[in-house]
């Protein structure tokens, strides 16, 4: 155990980093232990957490920015029933406590939360009937679809197929939330994709994107923001309101 605790020290979040403080650790450590006195702590339960000296405490741009995205546009439409395919449930466990979640996951999470019901879901074969679900959602999930990485088969049209199989299931009327990374188009194997903003929102037609709001590179957020300067970008994160046309041919 202590030596998994040292190995993380030196290789999270970033390597080697951790070096820098070390230094800055043992002159800690030896102060607390002259202080406490006999209550100093083991060695054997030393566990060095030596890159969270930061003057502002760090952030996943875009997970945060998403879920606090997704909140607003659910109590915009006061939504009270929603089903989530494979987003973070972190993210989903909070928006429980206000919202009816139903979320679907690849790899089903075993977790009990009232609001919160996990159930064993593929993407791409989702298994509801046509036209069935009036609010969804799948956050940073659409770009693995087909790599492999979570024990998917291997498919490169799994993207296209995930988006289309989005699109069956929602309802007239209904609305879709999806993010993605956005930019320089491509595939880094077997992470992830990154598609170029037009081609993220052309994937989901016929839907219509009712709005769209980005995270930049530098971590920056926008909402509404211009499909146009995501094109630019190297790793942003898309965020697209995609709505079906109601049985009348419009839109809500």
């Amino acid at each position: 155990m202590m030596l998994r605790n040292w190995a993380f020290a030196f290789l999270l979040p970033r390597p080697l980093v951790g070096l820098a403080h070390l230094p800055r650790y043992l002159r800690h450590w030896r102060e607390f232990a002259r202080r406490a006195g006999a209550a100093a702590p083991r060695f054997a339960d030393s566990y060095p957490c030596l890159g969270d000296w930061t003057a502002h405490t760090p952030f996943d741009a875009h997970y945060l920015y998403q879920g606090a995205w997704l909140a607003r546009r659910l109590a915009a439409r006061a939504v009270r029933q929603h089903v989530d395919v494979g987003s973070s449930v972190l993210m989903l466990s909070v928006l429980s406590a206000t919202v009816e979640v139903l979320h679907l996951d690849y790899r089903p999470p075993e977790l009990r939360l009232p609001g919160l019901r996990c159930a064993a879901g593929d993407i791409v074969a989702l298994g509801a009937a046509s036209a069935s679900i009036a609010s969804l959602s799948c956050l940073h999930v659409i770009e693995h679809v087909g790599l492999g990485r979570y024990g998917d088969p291997i498919d490169p049209e799994g993207a296209c197929k995930a988006a289309a199989e989005l699109v069956r299931v929602l309802a007239p009327g209904g609305r879709l939330y999806v993010t993605a990374p956005v930019g320089r188009e491509r595939v880094c194997f077997n992470a992830h994709r990154v598609f170029a903003p037009d081609n993220l929102a052309a994937m989901f037609a016929p839907l219509r994107v009712e709005r769209f709001a980005l995270v930049d590179d530098a971590g920056r957020f926008s909402d509404p923001a211009d499909p146009a300067a995501a094109a630019r970008l190297e790793y942003g994160c898309g965020m697209l309101e995609l709505s079906k046309a109601a049985a009348d041919g419009g839109h809500p």
